[in-house]
């Protein structure tokens, strides 16, 4: 079993807390590592037989060089199929031909594709609380895939086998966004810092900072693992949802009334708005946005499909499939908040929850230690519910 790393993994020697404190959303850093360690996350035959078994629509599957994306129908064609219509397939030989002459194979959302890097992905979101996407760099030539360019998110970089140059140039707009009001002018000059990542290394590059990468004449892989941190931005987007609920907010705006009754809406809602603005709004807006975040599909066949939800036995293992679910405890009870869901359970279900919330599979045997005073009919009614709420999957 491929042993998953997680983000005091990634930023060792420092502390998830100094990572936190100190570096997250401020600056580009890298942390060099042994060789081989994050390998068995994604071999190379492993993205081998994706190509193979996959059908890999563009952009989802593209090649880029020189700052420019490949025309797709030069490496791929279109295949009639019985029931589906036409479908993508990669032509073996001059798709090969195009990573000789210095192509960089780019695959969106690996993690939906491999299990390890999905795990990966599910383990940095329970410990980031993000969404998480990871994204594969393949290259073999001494071109650059694209030119410099800035990101409107966060990453780590994985590198995975062989070595890419990296040219950082560093920020010319603060905290830029995807939908702003002015776009980041160019960088000038040369890099601020410009060095080989080796297999092994991790870098983290906060979003806005200019960066242009290229291979250096010899095999390279590497994951992207992107986030985006929850802004401002955000934040009054989600208010303006929670006043949905407000018929103030619902009614029409007095566009063709005196002057006066226009003031007079405007003092009623900024009123109602300044309500809202509490010492808490933060923490409220958070939680919501964690309680929201979908759960990853697994859907644990055989069983799931039975009545029985589960294996027989007691020797299996199970998945909360949502990494940022929470628990809200009450009078006598213990709720457990996930993917829009809010399932309420006696307390003694509590210790479950708990080890369940840690994000990794846990057997059988451990939730029942966790909860001795849950029988075993009483355990497996209560992960049966969370599999019929689809919030959990035998592992």
């Amino acid at each position: 079993m491929t042993e998953i790393p997680g983000l005091a993994d990634l930023v060792a020697p420092l502390e998830v807390g100094q990572f936190f404190d100190d570096v997250l959303g401020r600056a580009p850093r890298r942390f060099t590592g042994e060789k081989g360690r994050f390998a068995a996350l994604l071999p190379w035959r492993d993205l081998d037989r994706v190509l193979r078994q996959h059908r890999l629509d563009f952009p989802r599957l593209r090649l880029a060089r020189d700052g420019e994306v490949v025309p797709a129908h030069t490496y791929t064609e279109m295949v009639q199929t019985r029931r589906t219509g036409l479908v993508p397939r990669v032509l073996s030989a001059p798709f090969s031909e195009q990573l000789r002459a210095g192509a960089t194979l780019v695959l969106d959302s690996v993690n939906e594709l491999v299990d390890p890097v999905g795990d990966l992905a599910a383990r940095l979101e329970h410990e980031l609380r993000e969404r998480v996407q990871v994204n594969l760099y393949a290259g073999w030539g001494t071109t650059h895939g694209f030119d410099v360019h800035w990101d409107d998110h966060d990453a780590f970089i994985i590198q995975l086998s062989g070595r890419k140059r990296w040219r950082l140039h560093g920020v010319t707009r603060p905290s830029p966004l995807q939908r702003d009001v002015e776009l980041p002018p160019r960088p000038e000059g040369e890099p601020l810092d410009d060095f080989l990542l080796e297999d092994g290394d991790v870098l983290y590059v906060p979003r806005g900072h200019w960066h242009d990468v290229s291979a250096v004449g010899e095999e390279s892989l590497h994951l992207t693992i992107g986030f985006n941190a929850a802004t401002g931005v955000d934040l009054v987007a989600w208010l303006a949802d929670q006043v949905r609920a407000d018929e103030l907010f619902r009614e029409d705006l007095p566009r063709f009334a005196a002057p006066e009754y226009r003031t007079k809406r405007a003092v009623e809602l900024r009123q109602r708005v300044t309500e809202l603005l509490t010492d808490d709004l933060v923490d409220r807006f958070l939680a919501d946005r964690d309680a929201q975040a979908p759960a990853h599909p697994r859907i644990g066949l055989p069983w799931s499909a039975t009545g029985d939800l589960l294996p027989p036995g007691d020797d299996f293992a199970v998945r909360l499939l949502t990494p940022r679910a929470a628990l809200e405890e009450g009078e006598g009870t213990v709720a457990l908040v996930a993917a829009g869901k809010r399932l309420v359970f006696a307390v003694a279900a509590r210790p479950v929850l708990a080890v369940l919330l840690g994000g990794a599979p846990c057997s059988f045997g451990a939730l029942t230690e966790a909860a001795p005073t849950l029988d075993g009919v009483t355990l497996r009614a209560l992960l049966g519910e969370l599999v019929t709420q689809g919030l959990l999957a035998p592992a």
